[in-house]
């Protein structure tokens, strides 16, 4: 059988996401050696024939010297999201990169929609009012689940699955195009026209910054806007104004810049803004989706078949914003 290798970080990274059960099935399916070979050890092993590597979060670009001891590496099956990082230099040598990032979008996807749903209810400003027995009768101005407009900013994969998802509601989902010359609604539209209003932009340079004080404060009344995509998109000076200006309004964010917030950020306080410690990713049941993700391709990669999950130069500028 031919010979693979784990590479990342730390060996409690494969543990995490592959388990010893999928470690196992590679060890039946190639020549795997467990012992991970990291950036400190790499030229203290002997990788020259080593054709397949096997990786998760850690896994770090290759300079020369590196592909050089590999000469016979043929592909990277990559069990996480984003590869923007390393994949560039392996596809100019014609080594295959294979990446889980569809599968990371599901509990993103499943995050999101559960938080939409929630959100249209008044779920979340009608928990932080709840103080005293006068707020069972304050008024409900929530729209509900039924015919209201929901905002997506981003058409890639996680999008996509909210949008599928929320196919089993009676919902108007309107959706602005990742790319600018792609977009026939404006960020400025959706902003205005969705009472949730969801970020999944890429995660570019283009992007940062780019949802602005003007957006959040031309939300409709009681609006709330959910954040999965990435902290760098908000201008945060900008948008914080805009919650104290409309403290109708509510903001649901898995993501910030810097994560976390430092000390004594209003987003720690702001009785409007809910932080959560970007948990929308793949986490614990979670991430061994992508160790199948990845373990089903090196299976389709061995029978010759197409793979699903392979990454593309024209992928690695566009990654989906929500890898994590």
């Amino acid at each position: 059988m031919a010979q693979a290798v784990l590479a990342g970080r730390a060996k409690e990274s494969f543990d995490y996401v592959y388990g010893q059960e999928r470690l196992d099935l590679l060890k039946s399916l190639t020549a795997l050696d467990e012992e991970v070979v990291t950036q400190e050890n790499f030229f203290d092993r002997d990788l020259g024939e080593t054709r397949y590597i096997f990786s998760t979060w850690g896994m770090f670009p290759f300079t020369d010297g590196m592909f050089a001891r590999m000469p016979r590496l043929e592909a990277v099956f990559y069990a996480a999201g984003a590869t923007d990082k390393f994949a560039g230099a392996f596809l100019e040598r014609g080594v295959k990169v294979v990446s889980a990032w569809r599968a990371n979008a599901v509990p993103v996807a499943e995050f999101v929609s559960a938080q939409i749903v929630l959100a249209l209810k008044g779920y979340f400003r009608s928990a932080r009012g709840m103080t005293d027995p006068g707020a069972w009768r304050r008024p409900r101005t929530a729209p509900g689940v039924f015919g209201e407009t929901v905002a997506l900013i981003g058409s890639g994969s996680i999008s996509t699955l909210v949008k599928k998802i929320l196919a089993n509601y009676t919902l108007d989902v309107i959706t602005v195009e990742s790319l600018p010359e792609k977009r026939t609604l404006s960020i400025e539209e959706a902003f205005r026209r969705g009472f949730v209003v969801s970020n999944h932009l890429f995660n570019s340079e283009n992007n940062q910054k780019c949802l602005r004080k003007e957006h959040f404060l031309s939300m409709r009344q009681g609006a709330v806007f959910i954040n999965t995509g990435r902290g760098q998109q908000v201008d945060e000076a900008g948008f914080i104004e805009a919650m104290r200006e409309r403290p109708d309004l509510t903001a649901l964010l898995d993501v910030t810049w810097p994560e976390p917030p430092p000390a004594g950020s209003p987003l720690y306080t702001l009785p409007n803004v809910f932080l959560t410690p970007h948990i929308a990713g793949s986490m614990n049941d979670e991430v061994r989706r992508m160790a199948d993700c990845v373990i089903g391709d090196f299976r389709r990669f061995l029978a010759g078949e197409p793979l699903e999950n392979e990454v593309s130069r024209e992928m690695l500028a566009v990654q989906p914003a929500a890898n994590k």
